[in-house]
């Protein structure tokens, strides 16, 4: 449990507070429909449907209020740099914005459904207490109309005796926003599905993009002010007195003809914070895409993976960020996430682009084309969790494929800060693992490797750097060819002094390598890679920590884009 605290303890903290105020806020507007005395007449048509429609409507301006926030890169990004002088925990918790978005999307799909479950009987029920199928009060309730000065007193929004389900919902403002939000979500959700969002993106963008639909018709929802309460008459009508004996409302002095009032719309109050939050996001990304970007280099690497020098008035950014980009020629709405594989020391930023579907295809095809390059756009930087590598007295990286990105921008900037002799560097030791398929997937990457292992040799700092490379596809030509040459001082597939091993890490054996080397440390693992490696490596981190102060500690950390 105190390994799992280590790793888990402020995660689950803050879903714990998030599911509290869900639960909280679904009980107490459940409660106040169900048994608050202004809605006594207003239960007698509607039954329990009232607060079952109610209590997931007020959960949901909860979550609407949330779900725009996660996905505000810059703000994360300012965020993430005020947090300097806090804990690298609470920092850590930006890196989980995709997966706190999504959780909060399932959250406001399942009130949803609650919520238009609970009208569609609540409408049913006002059409069939108008045509007083449900008794003498609720026929009386439904009778009432606007008072002597057409002020809207009434209590049954279903004025007609002809009104149907259907011309309720596309006649009404509430009904009419209902059904634009509630297709607008179906159509958000289910395009989001990861099947979607990789092999057609422009329907993953442009339905997304139905949120502004979806809040516009959530602003206005509110204003059909459908669900009424009992209002203060003077003389006051007892509604215990006056509930049994309807036929003498405005005859008796104690029973004055009840007079009810739509509730002032909120979802407004709750959601306009995140929306003009969200519009300077939108504002800041359109001002950086107006901005000009040149090519400084573009050199094509095997395994079809394209790399792009790139320059840009003012840019400054941090080790492990990643920008998006955008072909105007390819498509106008396409933004893909890459790592920048630069160090901020470098005066132009650097992508590595790896041939992964039709728009990395085109792209590489294009720029094979046209040896002065196309159009991009970009946008960004944005912060990931290995901005805080440098954080850590030991890291480990662990790179997959394509993934070992953000580790190239780690290892250039750690070659320039020893070629400085910078006094800040505070980490003592790294230790860097990268799986991949193919053996020309390490060539672009092994030059780096061997600058950096000739000047740790040089500064004698040979230690503070351990690397191991494994490829995990091979067949008998490579393993006659590694036999051939296994006497020799270097590598033959990457020229480095580390030789190459074959299959995949046995992690077990390498945590327990890593904290009996550093015992009381505090070790920053981060991985970029598929999500099994990912949930491999938390386990890993969970059960070689210690929660004792004097032992090794792990701190799991995954890009997410």
């Amino acid at each position: 449990m105190g390994n799992w605290i280590v790793n888990h303890g402020l995660d689950t903290f803050i879903l714990v507070v998030w599911m509290g105020i869900n639960i909280f806020l679904f009980v107490h507007f459940y409660l106040f429909y169900d048994l608050g005395p202004q809605f006594f007449y207003t239960r007698q048509l509607l039954g329990s449907a009232l607060a079952w429609a109610r209590a997931p409507a007020a959960v949901l301006n909860f979550n609407c209020m949330l779900i725009l926030l996660p996905v505000c890169r810059n703000l994360l990004s300012l965020i993430r740099g005020s947090f300097v002088c806090c804990g690298r925990t609470m920092r850590k918790q930006l890196d989980k914005n995709l997966s706190f978005h999504k959780l909060v999307a399932y959250m406001i799909a399942l009130m949803t459904a609650v919520h238009t479950v609970a009208h569609l009987l609540n409408v049913e029920w006002f059409i069939n207490s108008r045509h007083g199928r449900y008794g003498f009060l609720a026929g009386n309730l439904s009778a009432l109309e606007d008072d002597e000065d057409d002020h809207e007193t009434f209590l049954n929004p279903v004025q007609s005796d002809s009104t149907t389900p259907t011309i309720f919902a596309f006649t009404t403002i509430a009904g009419l926003t209902g059904v634009v939000i509630t297709l607008a979500l179906i159509l958000i959700i289910t395009s989001s599905m990861e099947v979607i969002r990789r092999s057609y993106f422009e329907v993953f963008w442009y339905t997304h993009h139905l949120f502004i639909v979806f809040f516009a018709g959530l602003v206005f929802h509110g204003y059909g002010r459908i669900v009424r309460s009992q209002v203060t008459t003077d003389p006051p009508h007892n509604t215990t007195f006056c509930k049994d004996q309807p036929e003498n409302w405005g005859k008796i002095p104690e029973c004055p003809i009840p007079q009810f009032a739509g509730g002032f719309p909120q979802t407004w109050m709750w959601v306009i914070g995140p929306m003009v939050i969200y519009l300077c996001e939108r504002l800041l990304r359109f001002v950086r895409y107006l901005q000009t970007v040149r090519y400084k280099k573009i050199v094509m690497h095997p395994s079809k993976v394209l790399e792009l020098q790139l320059l840009k008035s003012g840019f400054k950014m941090d080790v492990g960020q990643y920008v998006f980009l955008n072909c105007p020629e390819i498509s106008e709405l396409e933004w893909h996430p890459f790592t920048m594989t630069s160090a901020p020391e470098e005066d132009f930023f650097t992508v590595h682009i790896r041939s992964a579907g039709d728009w990395t295809d085109r792209l590489i095809k294009m720029v094979e084309n046209l040896p002065e390059g196309t159009l991009i756009c970009q946008n960004g930087p944005f912060g990931t969790a290995s901005e805080d590598v440098f954080d850590y007295e030991v890291s480990m990286l662990v790179g997959a494929g394509i993934g070992v990105t953000p580790f190239a921008s780690i290892l250039k900037s750690i070659w320039y800060k020893f070629k400085d002799s910078n006094p800040k560097l505070r980490t003592r030791k790294i230790y860097f693992y990268w799986l991949c398929r193919e053996t020309h997937a390490f060539e672009w990457f092994a030059d780096l490797l061997q600058v950096l292992e000739k000047e740790m040799e040089e500064r004698g700092m040979r230690d503070f750097l351990i690397y191991k490379l494994y490829l995990t596809g091979w067949d008998h030509t490579h393993a006659a060819q590694v036999m051939v040459n296994f006497d020799k001082d270097t590598d033959v597939i990457t020229g480095l002094k580390q030789k190459t091993h074959y299959g995949r890490p046995n992690w077990d054996k390498e945590f327990e390598q890593v904290r009996h080397e550093n015992p009381s440390s505090v070790v920053g693992t981060f991985l970029c890679g598929p999500p099994a490696l990912a949930t491999d490596l938390e386990r890993r981190c969970v059960k070689y920590s210690d929660v004792d102060p004097r032992k090794t500690k792990f701190y799991f950390n995954k890009e997410n884009f």
